[in-house]
């Protein structure tokens, strides 16, 4: 299909040159903005590797409960992004772009008055919500201080997703790339300081990465204005007034980003137990208390595992997501130029790049590099043989993975989020939960059995989203 194509000028989105290569046009500088900011969390993974043992293993136990506790506060919040993306690509394709500009005013101002309440609610209930998720002591007291951090970044997160959605609803992709890669070159450089106390600064182990990712996401969100702030942005949108503050707009944004918020409340329960679960595997199986010849004192080697898994699927994750992204923009800009059919047309377009980069990516992961890619990210043998199994099983699972969230996000990117609210919901308290107890503690299958049952929630949200993208009745849905 031959697609009209204006200039690509923060104006109107650049569609020439067929749909793959506008997908990846836009896709790849998204990618790339995800991908290092995902290193946000990653590096303190690689960081803590180099730190004596057990102070290794259970700082890295303590990143996923933590960063679990941040997504379900900050990632909630951030689910502004939704209705941000899909009204902003929808009304500059209507033409209407001062009303695209009130669109970012109005979800920057909520982002900042709620992200702070949010801050203030997630200090009260951080102490007891680390200790209930992390059982081994030394790794819940590294949760708690390195999540007090992260948390106080919880105000520049979201208003980092509100500009960034902005910016995305435009096509104009590359602008968070900018502002990804200069925060996350911050951040290594402050995580190589803060946590090892090297070039006299203070040597604070794991709690000083939560500091050093506190500090450049603050740097991120100042360029992210900057960029707002230039004359063409201000001109053709303006977005920086006053004015522009609407109770209505700012509720047809939190229409749609309220089912995409519950739905990441969802996704951080479900895996809030799931981490609960495999802390509780640690204290059945008596492998929290490896001693000589692993860390040489006590070790939480399914909580490090898992922390392992969960931190290289997370940047075959944020690939993934880069895609729908791409293809979030791409449907709402569709449907606003009334065109439903290219809208389909990009979505069953992306899926099929998704199967073949992130099938070839599978491979890699599960099959050809399993073992380097592990004893990478830890040191300890027995962590890397207890995270084996599991991972292959998830490397292979990736394409599944692709096609699931790139079809989330053109949902999204319609304005359907209550369908993929209710498909989370009910997925999470049915599927990966339950299951999670029955195969990894009931049934004996240890830490592959609790990921199997990862597989399967994964599969069924791909069955569920391909079934309704497929259906149609998005295309007629009005924000």
């Amino acid at each position: 299909m031959d697609l009209p194509a204006p200039t690509g000028d923060g104006v109107h989105v650049d569609m020439r040159g067929g749909p793959y290569r506008t997908i990846l046009r836009l896709a790849t500088p998204t990618m790339i903005a995800m991908l290092s900011q995902s290193i946000v969390n990653e590096i303190d993974i690689v960081f803590f590797a180099q730190l004596p043992c057990p102070e290794s293993s259970n700082g890295q136990a303590a990143l996923a409960p933590s960063l679990i506790a941040l997504w379900a506060f900050g990632g909630s919040l951030s689910a502004i992004s939704v209705g941000t993306q899909a009204l902003t690509a929808r009304r500059a394709a209507e033409g209407n772009r001062e009303d695209a500009g009130a669109v970012l005013m109005n979800a920057a101002t909520f982002a900042l008055v709620a992200g702070a309440i949010f801050t203030i609610i997630g200090f009260l209930i951080l102490d007891p919500l680390m200790h209930a998720l992390v059982k081994n002591p030394d790794a819940a007291d590294y949760a708690v201080s390195y999540t007090r951090f992260r948390f106080l970044g919880i105000v520049s997160m979201a208003m980092t997703f509100a500009f960034k959605a902005f910016f995305d609803g435009l096509g104009q992709t590359r602008i968070h790339m900018v502002s990804a890669l200069v925060m996350n070159a911050v951040n290594i450089g402050l995580c190589w300081l803060l946590i090892f106390g090297n070039a006299g600064a203070p040597r604070m182990g794991p709690p000083g990465a939560g500091l050093a990712a506190l500090l450049s996401t603050w740097v991120g969100l100042a360029i992210m204005i900057a960029y707002g702030a230039k004359r063409d942005y201000r001109r053709v949108y303006q977005w920086f007034d006053r004015k522009k503050l609407s109770w209505s707009i700012t509720w047809q944004i939190l229409r749609l980003a309220i089912p995409g918020g519950i739905a990441t409340m969802a996704v951080m329960v479900g895996f809030g137990f799931f981490l609960f679960v495999v802390g509780k595997l640690d204290a059945l199986t008596g492998k929290a208390a490896v001693t000589a010849g692993a860390c040489g004192a006590t070790e939480a080697v399914n909580g490090a595992a898992t922390t392992a898994i969960i931190g290289i699927l997370k940047l075959t994750f944020t690939a993934c997501l880069a895609f729908g992204t791409a293809t979030a923009t791409l449907v709402g800009t569709s449907l606003g130029e009334k065109d439903p059919q290219k809208a389909a047309m990009f979505g069953w377009s992306s899926v099929k790049l998704g199967l073949l980069l992130f099938g070839i990516l599978g491979v890699a992961e599960g099959i050809l590099f399993t073992k380097p890619i592990l004893a990478f990210v830890s040191h300890s043998p027995a962590v890397q043989e207890a995270a084996l199994l599991p991972f292959r099983m998830m490397g292979l699972a990736t394409p599944v993975i692709a096609v699931a969230m790139i079809l989330t996000q053109a949902l999204f990117g319609a304005g359907n989020s209550r369908f993929v609210m209710i498909v989370e919901l009910i997925l999470h308290f049915t599927c990966l939960m339950p299951l999670a107890w029955l195969f990894g503690v009931t049934f004996g299958g240890g830490l592959p059995g609790i990921w199997a049952s990862a597989v399967i929630y994964a599969v069924a949200l791909a069955a569920a989203m391909v079934w309704k993208f497929a259906r149609g009745d998005w295309k007629t849905t009005r924000i």
